[in-house]
């Protein structure tokens, strides 16, 4: 690992104008989505209470997950992030693979927040119909996207601190309701939790597992903004140390107070945080955080747009993807990455709406399990470039504490959801689907490689043989007759 400061970035690079709090919550807002509003609902449907465990699995290895990307971050910022370190640690193919899998769930992604985010709004406004409303989403926050790096940072910042109140504010109306100090409304207690706490066995904790890492992805997203602000070293140190923790405390206490609440049958599930309002009768409640829910949802897809054009112009500047997608605008945007990568949002948003619950439905099956190959990837990598830079005496900015026994912990831990994971049906089929993804991507890797390698050396051939022309052309002049 090499470290890379900002006066060492070259003219003509992307801008490097985002502060520190837009950073740290960035990482809040593109975590904080349709995984905690809608998904704890569904995760709890499969493992009931239990689901605390799952949640509880999947924290320990995103916070050790994030130390890795911290560290590497810090010392070489790269909109690539863990693409880059992949190709630095075990070549162009691995990391060439680990950029275009994360930016095909990210564009997935993207059309499913703009699709819920709509339904959503279409549930307490049935106004505009969901299709145009999700249309509408995706263009303004591909213009917010264009608009500069500092300017969409300070958007992300404000949605996020929304959508950090309205969990607070939960938390707190759900503490009381446990506590039973609410006026004329009796508490559930813990029944719920104590009475039946894993009613699907180890399959449904392993089930509510994939459904919970599926949460937690995009919390990545803070090692590709790193490249883009003002002190990449420090900034990445501040961000790493408090996205961790909120969203911990956010995740699990957000899903205590459901689980407490609601139980694993309950219908209210399907929209959990206004379920948990609605028994606690706070006039209103429900709908309001219907709404933060949007607001989360349109968050979490600003920012996903954000990483996945970042990735791509990435990519492109390394010669794994076309070369114009890493022009930049005046702003310092890459425009044309920006571009390409809402291109599909629109698509599989059109397609959606024609053919509803079948085409995201498809696409989940093929990258809802991808986030583990990225995570995993950042683990290996990390430890790879660590040893490196310890034997070479690299100093680094930012070290990963318990290196490298807590590496080697992640890598045991995502092994053993890995093997957890093929032990039930749902979530074999879908880890068998993203392997099959993986080994896709990288074949087309290794074959654009050669081809571009091929196609150099062809094009190299015919000036040579014009140079070799010139040559005895010359000779022939000079020769006496």
């Amino acid at each position: 690992m090499t470290m890379k400061s900002t006066a060492e970035r070259p003219a003509g690079e992307l801008g490097h104008s985002m502060k520190p709090r837009q950073l740290t919550m960035m990482g809040l807002g593109s975590a904080i989505g349709a995984g905690l509003f809608l998904g704890s609902g569904a995760g709890i449907q499969a493992a009931g209470p239990a689901v605390l465990l799952s949640y509880m699995v999947a924290g320990t290895l995103i916070i050790l997950v994030m130390w890795a990307l911290g560290e590497m971050a810090a010392a070489n910022p790269n909109s690539g992030a863990f693409s880059v370190y992949a190709e630095k640690a075990m070549g162009k193919t691995a990391g060439a693979t680990v950029g275009w899998l994360w930016w095909l769930q990210l564009v997935v992604v993207i059309a499913a927040e703009a699709l819920g985010a709509a339904g959503l709004l279409f549930s307490v406004w049935p106004v505009i119909p969901v299709w145009a409303l999700a249309l509408t989403f995706m263009v303004v926050f591909t213009a917010i996207n264009l608009a500069g790096v500092k300017n969409f940072g300070e958007f992300e910042f404000w949605f996020a601190i929304l959508k950090v109140a309205a969990i607070v504010l939960f938390l707190a109306i759900g503490a009381a309701l446990l506590l039973g100090i609410l006026p004329d409304v009796a508490s559930p207690g813990l029944a719920n939790v104590t009475s039946d706490f894993a009613p699907a066995g180890l399959g449904g904790i392993a089930t509510a597992l994939f459904v919970v890492i599926f949460a937690f992805g995009g919390t990545e997203i803070v090692s590709v903004a790193a490249a883009e602000t003002e002190n990449p070293e420090r900034s990445v140190a501040q961000a790493i140390r408090t996205v961790v923790w909120r969203i911990l405390v956010f995740y699990i206490g957000s899903v205590f107070v459901i689980a407490a609440v609601l139980p694993a049958t309950s219908e209210a599930l399907a929209s959990p945080f206004a379920g948990v309002l609605d028994a606690a009768r706070i006039p209103g409640a429900a709908t309001a955080i219907t709404l933060v829910a949007v607001v989360a949802l349109l968050s979490a897809l600003n920012a996903n747009l954000y990483g996945a054009s970042r990735m791509v112009y990435s990519l492109s500047q390394r010669r794994e993807a076309p070369r114009f997608l890493s022009s930049l605008s005046s702003a310092q945007v890459p425009v044309l990455a920006v571009g390409v990568s809402v291109a599909f949002g629109f698509i599989a948003t059109v397609l959606e709406l024609l053919f509803p619950e079948r085409i995201l439905p498809a696409l989940f099956q093929l990258v809802g399990s991808t986030c583990l190959v990225v995570w995993g990837s950042a683990l290996v990598s990390q430890l790879i470039l660590r040893r490196r830079a310890d034997r070479d005496g690299t100093p680094l900015p930012l070290r990963m504490k318990g290196f490298p026994a807590l590496t080697v912990f992640g890598l045991v831990l995502l092994g053993l959801v890995f093997a957890v994971g093929f032990s039930a049906e749902s979530s074999r089929i879908q880890l068998i689907s993203t392997i099959l993804l993986i080994a896709g991507i990288a074949a087309a890797c290794r074959f654009g490689a050669r081809f571009a390698a091929r196609s150099a050396a062809t094009s190299a051939d015919p000036e040579a043989d014009a140079a070799d022309e010139g040559s005895r052309g010359s000779s022939a002049a000079r020769a006496p007759k």
